[in-house]
């Protein structure tokens, strides 16, 4: 089954860098911008990562959550968080079971060689649970300004919010 947008967002419960478990039902009534990206350190993750920092205040003040997903461990996330002042919340997914979930998890080739591996998805999901518009291949450049811009269109942020 193909997730759309206006479908219920699957469920999960997941720990972050430090242990805490984030599970989505934590965050009804907030909108939630999920992000799967395949690896922490490397140069379009961090590129990606860096966008949802340098808007991550403007997020904030409008109540949306930034949540980034990846298979990595708890220990690389606190690298990685450390290395570049990420101010959200890594999330750790090393059995594949929400990336799956979330069709984040798929063929990829390299090279003329095909493997599984994380594709680059984004969600944004409405403070009501359901996907309110996903992102089947990301960019990582201005990906997070094109997301606070789609919030603005979706009519997801308060109205006095720039």
């Amino acid at each position: 089954m193909t997730l759309q947008p206006g479908d219920p967002a699957p469920d999960f419960c997941l720990p972050d860098e430090t242990g805490r478990t984030h599970c989505l039902r934590d965050y009804q009534g907030r909108t939630v911008v999920l992000y799967f990206y395949p690896r922490d350190n490397t140069p379009g993750c961090t590129n990606e990562a860096l966008g949802f920092k340098e808007n991550h205040a403007r997020f904030a003040t409008a109540g949306v959550v930034v949540l980034g997903v990846s298979p990595d461990d708890a220990a690389s996330h606190q690298r990685f968080k450390a290395k570049h002042g990420l101010p959200f919340p890594l999330l750790s997914d090393p059995e594949h079971r929400v990336l799956e979930a979330y069709e984040a998890w798929g063929p990829k080739k390299m090279y003329g060689r095909t493997y599984m591996g994380v594709l680059r998805k984004t969600y944004i999901i409405g403070p009501d649970g359901h996907i309110r518009k996903i992102y089947p291949k990301v960019r990582p450049k201005g990906h997070a300004q094109q997301v606070w811009e789609d919030l603005q269109a979706l009519g997801l942020l308060p109205k006095a919010t720039d």
